[in-house]
Parts: C-alpha cells; sequence; structure tokens
C-alpha cells in the first residue's frame, strides 16, 4: 500500500506507512532473543498469573510493553509509545502469537 493511504480493518481506520520489511537496527533473531529475556527477568512475574491469553508486545530497546485481549490494539499502543521501536509480540501463557487450523498449545508450567 502507498504511503499515506487508509486502510479498513475489521472498522479500524489505519494510516498505512510504506511497509518495512524487517527492522533497520536487528535482526529477527536478536529481536525474539532480547524480547523472550526481558519476558523472563522482568515482566512474566508482572503478568503471567492473572492474563493467560492476552496478547504482549514488548519493546526491546525500552523494556515497555502493551498487554491487550485484543492484539492489534496492544500493538498500535506500542507504536504509538515508539514508532521506531523494535517489538516482539507473544501470546501470554502459549507457544505461538496465533496458528492456522488446529489448536492453540498451553506452554508447560
Amino acid at each position: 500500500m502507498a504511503e499515506g493511504k487508509t486502510s479498513i480493518t475489521e472498522g479500524r481506520k489505519v494510516c498505512m506507512k510504506t511497509p518495512r520489511v524487517g527492522h533497520p537496527r536487528y535482526t529477527s533473531e536478536e529481536i525474539a532473543t532480547r524480547a523472550k529475556a526481558l519476558y523472563e527477568q522482568d515482566i512474566r512475574a508482572k503478568v503471567e498469573a492473572n492474563n493467560e491469553g492476552k496478547y504482549l508486545v514488548i519493546d526491546i530497546e525500552t523494556g515497555d510493553y502493551e498487554m491487550d485481549k485484543d492484539h492489534f490494539v496492544a500493538s498500535m499502543r506500542a507504536v504509538e509509545k515508539n514508532p521506531d521501536g523494535a517489538r516482539f509480540a507473544m501470546r501470554i501463557g502459549y507457544r505461538t502469537l496465533g496458528h492456522i487450523g488446529g489448536k492453540f498449545m498451553e506452554t508447560k508450567k
């Protein structure tokens, strides 16, 4: 989609800028590794007990995170805080963010 065009996604108007593949400062592996470390060291104890199934978006540069039952909402709040941030999304208590067919499998506790 061209820069400045808008898109309607499930009733939400979204301004789309020129798509960027990857992140200019980090590889996908670096983002995942840093986010998982932040989650284990600083975030898990604060959020996991009462929020299973919610989406968590972590900014690996600031350590800030957004959580919501709606992935889109959590992501947009994270972007508003730091538009150029390197973010990683996960679903609390699950191995994957989403699925195609099949069913979600909970993480082993």
